[in-house]
């Protein structure tokens, strides 16, 4: 902790901080053009979707005012950023409803979702790895190397199916396979309902999380201070959890953040698979019904997340790596910054 205090006091990690949000910013400007114009792409007309057989021109015109479908495409778009901007993402193709606060608790409960997953099945993957790397070759390391590549071959909707027939049918009947929560109730009131959703999740992640930290601990168990240790004497546990473990990790954070992003667009397929009130099913359902903001906010949001986990990575790497923890914090300035990120000597 100590280590850790100095580091950020001598400012190497806020200059760096900084220097990753300066440049988060751009790429979040563009992510939000991206998902305008993808959204405005999509085959057919918004007014017309949602009408359907009810459309009138009176009522085709209201929607079209409503949403400024008629105004130019960079009046749209500086429109609905501007109210980004402002954390309004206006109101459903109806008008009736502020898409803000529609998401407000679908939010919640897909967080709660995404949490009580990555919860599990980040130290789940992390103990599987360790463990499987200082067993090599032996029975445990090939059957969860066997195991951890069918899970990772098969997609998260046939996993869900696969854990509804054998725990909440015939076979095992303990689980409910939906999940049935009352309007203004988040998930959590209900633990039950979860555990299916978040089984899904944790068997889509820990396969890839657990593979990376099995290679990459298997590369630092063989590197030459990891032998020094040994012939120090020091017991394999304290070489292991005290020498190996720390300078592991590293690459394994970034596969973490990528897989704790990939929940946030992977829950959309679970969500609907269990029909959990979450984000999932009201994007699905947007999608069809042509709403245009709500799938604009989601869209947005999934893709900002993204942008802050690459950035979280990337402080925990550097701070669970003794090498570049040094770097950074001997050397203020920004070029050394980013060359000890490139891990120049």
């Amino acid at each position: 902790m100590k280590k850790i205090r100095d580091f950020f006091n001598q400012g190497g990690l806020l200059l760096f901080v900084l220097g990753r949000i300066l440049a988060g910013i751009p790429i979040v400007i563009a992510l939000s053009v991206l998902v305008f114009v993808a959204t405005q792409a999509l085959p057919g007309d918004a007014a017309v979707a949602y009408l359907a057989n009810t459309a009138t021109p009176e009522r085709l015109a209201l929607i079209r005012e409503q949403l400024n479908l008629d105004d130019p495409l960079w009046m749209q778009y500086a429109q609905w950023a501007g109210g980004v901007l402002q954390f309004d993402f206006g109101t459903t193709v109806t008008g009736e409803t502020e898409v803000t606060t529609l998401l407000k608790e679908r939010i919640q409960n897909t967080l709660i979702l995404m949490g009580s997953s990555g919860l599990v099945a980040i130290p789940l993957s992390i103990v599987i790895g360790v463990y499987a790397a200082v067993r090599r070759g032996k029975f445990f390391d090939n059957v969860t190397s066997l195991v951890t590549l069918i899970l990772a071959a098969l997609p998260e909707f046939v996993v869900a199916i696969f854990v509804v027939f054998l725990l909440a049918t015939n076979v095992f009947q303990i689980f409910p396979a939906i999940a049935f929560v009352d309007p203004g109730t988040l998930a959590w009131s209900d633990p039950m309902i979860l555990v299916l959703p978040s089984l899904t999740l944790v068997l889509a992640v820990t396969p890839y999380v657990s593979r990376i930290m099995r290679g990459s601990m298997i590369e630092v168990m063989e590197s030459e201070y990891i032998q020094m240790a040994r012939l120090k004497g020091l017991s394999e546990r304290t070489v292991i959890i005290r020498h190996a473990l720390p300078n592991a990790i590293a690459p394994t954070i970034q596969v973490i953040a990528l897989q704790l992003a990939w929940l946030a667009g992977g829950v959309v397929v679970v969500e609907a698979v269990f029909a959990y009130p979450g984000i999932g099913t009201i994007m699905i359902d947007a999608v069809k019904g042509r709403d245009l903001p709500i799938v604009q906010a989601i869209t947005l949001m999934i893709a900002v997340l993204y942008v802050v986990l690459n950035i979280l990575a990337d402080i925990g790497t550097i701070l669970s790596t003794p090498r570049l923890r040094t770097k950074f914090a001997r050397k203020n300035d920004k070029s050394d910054v980013f060359a000890a990120m490139g891990g120049d000597e």
